[in-house]
């Protein structure tokens, strides 16, 4: 990871906070709470649905480095409510402080009103969160290519799946997606679950054809979500077309006035499929 980008500057402040939550609450009074927990929900099948149409991951997202201020979100469990009904497949919930304007109580709030899978979003980098996130609730925990070593990522992804949970590992180039893939092996039980984001975190600058063309190198195994830069429903036909078989989408649902029908019309976008998958030297 080179040294002075945005993505490290989050890193940095997300690994102080760690440290204070690490020493007010120990591992080993974690993994107590692990066994109060019912089982991880299966949150693969929720976003492969009837694979008609894309599976939607709705966000609730207060703020972001790119854009500021989104909304205010006095009652995150509320807005999770609407997503759940409205029909999304899982609920994401950003836990990032600093830059996000998200807490741990927004996860638990969230994983006590709703039945759908929850997303923990948040930039992973140590163990103690992947704990954090299990019990908390979480059903699915973000896992960054950008932000990780390789060591870092295979270690995480596999606390993840022995806790029953599902990894989103999030790529951005087509680098990263083999770094993503490498994981397949380490994934048993169900096809890996793979992140394109438009969004190249170390600049927050967006591009959709580099991201278009990450999604079309996806081999067909893999369940394929789009991330950012979604405004409306043109562009979330926009990732079908490229070949996504859901959506991540949180401003555009925290700023509409209406994120039930928001979320209805995204979930009502048709999955288009992948091109002839290639092989991973025609990627490489």
């Amino acid at each position: 990871m080179a040294s002075g980008t945005v993505l490290d500057e989050i890193i940095a402040g997300v690994r102080e906070d760690l440290a204070v939550r690490r020493a007010a609450t120990p591992p080993p009074a974690l993994e107590e709470r692990l066994a109060e927990r019912a089982p991880a929900r299966d949150a693969l099948a929720s976003l492969r649905g009837d694979g008609r149409t894309l599976g939607l991951i709705a966000e609730v997202k207060r703020r972001s480095p790119s854009k500021g201020d989104l909304a205010a979100i006095p009652d995150p469990a509320a807005l999770a409510a609407v997503y759940a009904q409205a029909g999304a497949s899982a609920v994401s919930v950003l836990t990032e402080q600093r830059r996000f304007g998200g807490s741990l109580a927004d996860l638990d709030a969230v994983r006590a009103r709703v039945d759908a899978p929850v997303l923990r979003k948040d930039f992973v980098v140590d163990p103690y969160q992947v704990l954090e996130a299990r019990a908390h609730g979480a059903d699915l925990v973000l896992l960054i290519v950008a932000a990780l070593s390789p060591a870092q990522l295979q270690e995480l992804h596999a606390q993840i799946t022995e806790l029953g949970m599902t990894a989103l590992v999030e790529t951005h180039d087509l680098a990263e997606l083999e770094t993503a893939l490498a994981l397949d092996a380490a994934a048993p039980g169900g096809s890996p679950l793979i992140g394109v984001n438009a969004r190249d975190l170390r600049t927050l600058e967006v591009d959709l054809a580099r991201a278009a063309d990450v999604l079309r190198h996806m081999p067909s195994h893999v369940l394929a979500v789009g991330e950012s830069a979604v405004v409306g429903v043109e562009d979330v036909e926009s990732y079908a077309v490229a070949g996504a078989d859901a959506v991540l989408v949180g401003e555009a649902l925290v700023r509409q006035g209406d994120p039930s029908a928001s979320v209805r019309a995204f979930r009502a976008v048709a999955r288009r499929g992948r091109p002839t998958i290639p092989t991973r030297e025609e990627h490489a």
